[in-house]
């Protein structure tokens, strides 16, 4: 099998390089960046990349949002996500186009060489890997979402002046409302992101929270 692997840590680079060369693969290229990846995979075509999740320049999700593209681009490019985490947008996205040929395996959790070549040759020829802890997150995140989607328009504003600090009084000028008003839609969004009326303070955080990640990932 011809493989591109792409991480920026020289030695697990090199390790992954030595160890599928010695499995009996063919590795045309090793590279450290996600621009490098992508430059190697055009120009070889290989039957699979193996790639970390962050790379250079930034280090968050240069990687994967390079598998994205590169899915998109070749979709007979198998691809094995190799990373110390998570990135479950990406990861939702990936499954969404395809499972063809498409494994996601967290390094921590690789226990055993011949199981993780078993991966890479499943995967090459087509099969799906998915890290039970992958498989979590994104579920996670999708009924996270889901829910945020049940929010009437009204219920969306008000998380949102809630994001900004505002007080219920201050939310209720904002939108020219009464303030009884803004307490009874901050008591129903509170209801349907499954929040129960333990502590308010902590509610009001938690929904926050849920509306501002739901906003940094779209």
């Amino acid at each position: 099998m011809r493989i591109v692997i792409a991480d920026d840590a020289v030695l697990l680079r090199a390790g992954l390089e030595r160890l599928l060369t010695d499995a009996g693969h063919e590795v045309v290229a090793a590279v450290g960046d996600a621009a490098g990846l992508l430059a190697a995979v055009s120009h070889h075509r290989p039957d699979l990349a193996v790639i970390d999740v962050r790379m250079p320049p930034t280090f968050t999700d240069e990687g994967v949002r390079a598998a994205v593209l590169i899915r998109q681009q070749d979709p007979e490019v198998a691809l094995l996500v190799l990373s110390q985490y998570v990135e479950e947008r990406y990861a939702s996205d990936l499954i969404a186009d395809s499972s063809h040929g498409l494994g996601y395996v967290l390094k921590d959790r690789v226990a055993d060489v011949e199981e993780f070549l078993g991966v890479v040759a499943d995967v090459g020829e087509g099969g799906t890997w998915l890290d039970p802890e992958v498989v979590q997150q994104i579920f996670v995140r999708s009924r996270r979402r889901r829910t945020l989607e049940a929010l009437t328009p009204r219920e969306r504003e008000v998380l949102s002046l809630m994001a900004q600090g505002r007080s219920n009084q201050a939310i209720a000028d904002a939108l020219f409302v009464s303030a009884g008003s803004v307490e009874k839609h901050i008591s129903s969004l509170l209801t349907k992101l499954d929040l129960p009326p333990v502590d308010g303070e902590n509610r009001r955080v938690m929904a926050v929270l849920r509306y501002l990640e739901s906003e940094d990932r779209t």
